[in-house]
C-alpha cells in the first residue's frame, strides 16, 4: 500500500470542499492510503464528512509556538482538535514565500510531535544546487537541521517527502533514477545521524506529479508514496493516480 498525500494548498470554498470530499469518498477504492490536506479553515468540516471513510486528514501548516499572542497562527493543539492526524512541515513554498528558517521548521516538528501529529517533512534542492551537484549536501543539511534534538523513537512519526524545488509546479521532473538515488541518500543520512532503522522511515516523492507520470515515480525503489499538489485539485485525477500506483 502506498501513501497518496493530496495538498490542496490555498484553494476552494467550503461548498467546493464539501463537493470534493463527497465525490472522493464515493470514488475511493481504499487501494492506497489517501491523506487529504485541505486549507486549515476546513479541517473540521473535512473531518466530519470523512468520518469512517478510511481517508485520513492532514494540515498544511502549524505554528512553531504552542499558544499565545500570535495573531493569525494555528497551533498544533488546534490542528489536532480539528481532527488532523498529519501536518506538512518544511514545504518549499513556506521556506521561500514566508521565509521559514531551519530553526522554525525544527520547532514546528517538535510542536507537532508534542501534540500527537505525524509530520510530513519536505526536503529538496533548488535548481542551482542540482546544477552544482550539491543535491546530497543540501538534503543532508535540511534533514539534520529539521530533525535536530529528536529521540530515535520519534522518527516513527516522521514521513519524509523528497520534493526537488525546481520540479514543484513547473511541469519538470527528475528522472526516476535520480529520485531513487536521492531517496536512498535520505535514508543513508537518517541511518548515519539518527537511527539504524532508517528503512522503516517512509519516504515519498513530490513535484509535478500527474496522472501520467505518477506510476513511474511510485515504482521507484524505496518510494513509499506520493505528495501531490495541483493535480489533486481534480478528484478524478487523484483517484486515477491512486488506482495507477
Amino acid at each position: 500500500m502506498k501513501k497518496i498525500i493530496a495538498n490542496l494548498k490555498m484553494n476552494m470554498t467550503s461548498r467546493e470542499i464539501k463537493d470534493y470530499l463527497l465525490k472522493l469518498i464515493v470514488k475511493n477504492t481504499h487501494k492506497n492510503q489517501i491523506i487529504l490536506c485541505p486549507p486549515c479553515p476546513y479541517l473540521s468540516l473535512a473531518k466530519f464528512l470523512l468520518n469512517d471513510s478510511g481517508i485520513e486528514l492532514g494540515a498544511q501548516n502549524i505554528s512553531d509556538e504552542d499558544e499565545g499572542a500570535f495573531t493569525g497562527e494555528i497551533s498544533g493543539k488546534m490542528v489536532k482538535d480539528c481532527g488532523a492526524e498529519y501536518v506538512v512541515v518544511g514545504h518549499s513554498e513556506r521556506k521561500t514565500k514566508f521565509r521559514e528558517s531551519a530553526r522554525t521548521i525544527n520547532k514546528k516538528i517538535k510542536v507537532a510531535l508534542k501534540n500527537g501529529l505525524k509530520v510530513i517533512l519536505c526536503v529538496g534542492e533548488q535548481l542551482t544546487d542540482k546544477n552544482l551537484d550539491k543535491t546530497k549536501e543540501v538534503l543532508k543539511t535540511q534533514i539534520e537541521d529539521a530533525l535536530k534534538g529528536l529521540y530515535e523513537n520519534e522518527l516513527d512519526n516522521i514521513l519524509i517527502a523528497y520534493e526537488p524545488v525546481w520540479a514543484i509546479g513547473t511541469g519538470k521532473t527528475p528522472q526516476p533514477k535520480e529520485v531513487e538515488q536521492s531517496v536512498k541518500y535520505i535514508r543513508q543520512v537518517i541511518c548515519e545521524d539518527f537511527s539504524p532503522k532508517s528503512e522503516k522511515i517512509e519516504v515519498l516523492y513530490g513535484g509535478s506529479i500527474d496522472e501520467k507520470n505518477a506510476s513511474s515515480f511510485a515504482k521507484v525503489s524505496g518510494v513509499n508514496g506520493l505528495l501531490i499538489g495541483h493535480t489533486s485539485l481534480d478528484v478524478d485525477h487523484l483517484i486515477q493516480i491512486s488506482k495507477s500506483v
